[in-house]
């Protein structure tokens, strides 16, 4: 949530880096409209206030005093400023519920190192790493792959669940219970983040604070009954917010939290895209990265944050290329985001397996998390940060795309063979 202080103050800014965003100018005039509005009410209603305030007094003075006819016809006005005064709140309560409303639904402004664009054809390439490999034989998709292995299932998933749900069997199991535990040894034992295993549902205030309500609440599972639980879209929902609320010691910042978890989604917006395959389904496993932080370090944090997820596609010897997303193209928490595709043979292209942004202090203020840099000092909002390392589903679908042979079978990366007790091909 941006700082209503700071759009106020800096009206004309805001709105520059808000249509960047695509975000409609119609609805920050609103605001500008209500809050000039709500604070010629507070100083109407203050002013009002004072009066009445002044003529109790008097009104006390005459009844001291033994002039109580006087007394009773100013008592008569005095009702009135209250009348008024009342009438004037309950406006005030409308314009602030609907500024808030508004407030919770404007998304972060994007940091300045971001490319100004309207859409993802203004993102920028920041890097390239490794060679797509040549094939002399037509590759297959990894849904054709998997089906004839017999380690990948839809239409069993279909009978049980529905469409954009699989079944993973023998050695596609394994292969996704290996690198869950490969990514995870790589951020805690390498890069030094701390596991987590959150719960997996999450109540409304916990997806507030990470900006997924209320404006995506069409994106979210939600359970049928009265206490307001969610599944989780990703680990950053119960990551972050496992300090909300909360004053951080500024000593034992940065703080580094990585999570295996399934995530849910409902895809409602991409009705007709990716319908065949693993690339968007309604369930995923993923393991996340999520950082708070100070704000002075929290630029240089998200370098180091990217290079942690790259570095599991390096490891695995799976071509990729990072780009930095601009103003048009970045989700409703980021201030700056850069994605990471890997290549898939079968299309030709990269694809994107993660994710990785600077929210600043968007989903802090509306968590409430803060922090001081030493006892004495003023709270201050932290930066928040995440990213996927990585998605596993896309990631093991990129292993079977790239390391395909002719005859079908799939050669595991060597970083992975030790979590598959050796094995060097799936047949």
């Amino acid at each position: 949530m941006l700082d209503i202080h700071f759009v106020r103050s800096n009206f004309e800014l805001v709105k520059q880096k808000l249509e960047s965003r695509n975000f409609p100018v119609d609805a920050l005039n609103r605001f500008a409209e209500l809050d000039t509005r709500r604070r010629s009410l507070i100083s109407s209603r203050d002013e009002l206030k004072a009066k009445r305030n002044s003529e109790s007094q008097e009104i006390g003075k005459l009844m001291k005093s033994g002039q109580k006819d006087q007394a009773e016809a100013r008592r008569a006005a005095v009702r009135q400023l209250g009348e008024q005064i009342a009438a004037y709140e309950n406006e005030l309560a409308g314009i602030e519920e609907e500024l808030h409303a508004l407030l919770v639904n404007i998304p972060n402004l994007p940091n300045d190192a971001v490319p100004v664009g309207r859409d993802e054809s203004a993102n920028r390439e920041v890097k390239v790493w490794g060679e797509p490999r040549q094939f002399d034989f037509a590759p297959l998709d990894h849904t054709d792959l998997g089906t004839r292995l017999g380690i990948l299932d839809f239409e069993r998933a279909a009978k049980i669940s529905g469409a954009r749900f699989a079944v993973l069997i023998g050695l596609g199991a394994r292969l996704e219970r290996a690198l869950i535990n490969f990514c995870l040894d790589m951020q805690t034992k390498q890069h030094g983040y701390t596991e987590v295993v959150p719960p997996y549902i999450v109540n409304a205030n916990t997806l507030f604070g990470t900006g997924n309500l209320p404006k995506f609440e069409g994106d979210l599972f939600k359970l049928t009954d009265e206490r307001n639980f969610y599944l989780i879209p990703t680990a950053e929902v119960p990551l972050t917010n496992l300090y909300a609320g909360e004053m951080l010691d500024g000593a034992h910042l940065p703080i580094k939290l990585t999570a295996y978890t399934p995530c849910f989604r409902s895809e409602a917006g991409s009705y007709g895209k990716d319908t065949r395959g693993l690339i968007r389904q309604h369930q995923f496993d993923k393991v996340e990265l999520v950082k708070i932080t100070k704000p002075e370090d929290s630029d240089a944090e998200l370098e180091a944050l990217t290079h942690n997820a790259e570095a599991v596609l390096e490891a695995l010897g799976l071509p990729y290329r990072t780009i930095m997303l601009a103003t048009g193209d970045m989700g409703f928490s980021a201030a700056k985001t850069y994605d990471i595709e890997v290549w898939l043979p079968s299309q030709n292209t990269y694809r994107e397996i993660s994710s990785c942004s600077n929210c600043e202090a968007f989903q802090a203020r509306r968590a409430q998390i803060r922090f001081r840099r030493d006892p004495n000092a003023k709270p201050e909002f932290a930066h928040t940060l995440n990213g996927s390392g990585l998605a596993i589903g896309r990631t093991w679908l990129a292993i079977l795309e790239n390391y395909q042979q002719a005859d079908g079978s799939i050669a595991v990366p060597e970083a992975l063979r030790p979590y598959l007790d050796g094995l060097e091909v799936m047949r």
